[in-house]
């Protein structure tokens, strides 16, 4: 249960020291969904600059300079290489065509290392099951539309990307885990973070609650792309409901008997966790299981608690 979390503040009105303020709040309240690691992204004078580290959001310290107007950032719950290997933690940067980008990962892939031999990959000392959808758009050697689609319809698990390239162009890839994006268009300023949860947890501690924004909820299989004007932009792909039997070795029905327990190891302590939270706002865990068992899931329920 990672998070993902950033501010566009595509018309400049915030001071540096607000952007500032708007990320410590967002990283922070992310942290319900991973204190392993913290790490944003940002672009300065077309140099990718990404600090990360292996603590929770609350304890990092943002060097985030004052002209940096669009930040992505990640919080980590560790499912596959270790946090305190930094190069394992979100954000990841990679290189397409001369120019550089940013990727991070909420989620858990299954296939990773599947892929990384049929596309004949080569091996990193990253650990992270999330890379390879660096590697899958860099050996396409473009990021656009077509490059990000074709990787979401390789990657089997749970996912939802953001991208940030030197253009200030943010995409998002929404598979079936939560994404949320509030636009305030008068201010020029979009907010988004993987639950709805996380921002109104954010912007009650900015004193930024009374704002009506836009919401922007994107569907299973879209890809959304907000320039640095703020203009929006959407594709789609497809997603893969059930996947085709095919012939695997012993080690790789281990790997993914192991992957399979990670998820589900995964899911039990996000309903624990939403049961916690759940309580802040006058719910019993019984009531919890209740909506489990009338076939919501642990996502939706999060997103109706606030």
């Amino acid at each position: 249960m990672c998070a993902i979390f950033g501010v566009l503040d595509y018309k400049g009105n915030l001071t540096g020291v607000q952007r500032l303020r708007v990320v410590k709040a967002l990283g922070t309240a992310a942290e319900v969904r991973g204190t392993d690691a913290t790490g944003i992204a940002f672009f300065q004078r077309n140099q990718l600059c990404i600090q990360k580290a292996a603590k929770p959001a609350h304890k990092m310290k943002y060097r985030i300079p004052a002209q940096v107007r669009y930040i992505m950032g990640h919080t980590r719950m560790t499912t596959q290489g270790h946090a305190s290997r930094n190069q394992n933690n979100h954000p990841f940067p990679g290189r397409v065509d001369g120019t550089t980008f940013a990727l991070a990962h909420n989620g858990v892939l299954c296939n990773d290392r599947e892929l990384r031999r049929s596309n004949r990959l080569p091996l990193t000392d990253i650990e992270t099951d999330s890379y390879i959808a660096v590697q899958l758009i860099e050996q396409l050697n473009e990021l656009t539309f077509y490059s990000l689609q074709k990787m979401a319809e390789s990657v089997e698990g749970s996912f939802v990307f953001t991208v940030l390239d030197q253009d200030s162009n943010v995409y998002f890839v929404k598979g079936d885990n939560p994404l949320t994006i509030y636009h305030y268009p008068e201010l020029g300023i979009y907010l988004y973070a993987s639950t709805e949860m996380i921002l109104v947890s954010a912007l009650r501690a900015l004193g930024m609650e009374d704002l009506e924004p836009e919401v922007i909820e994107p569907d299973d299989g879209t890809i959304l792309v907000i320039d640095r004007a703020g203009r929006q932009m959407w594709s789609r792909f497809e997603i893969e409901e059930t996947y085709a039997a095919v012939w695997m070795s012993p080690w790789e029905m281990a790997y993914q008997r192991q992957q399979q327990q990670l998820m589900e190891d995964f899911r039990i302590e996000y309903i624990r966790d939403l049961k916690e939270i759940a309580g802040s706002y006058g719910y019993a865990p019984e009531e919890i299981d209740s909506f489990l068992s009338a076939g919501y899931t642990a996502e939706e329920i999060e997103e109706m608690l606030y």
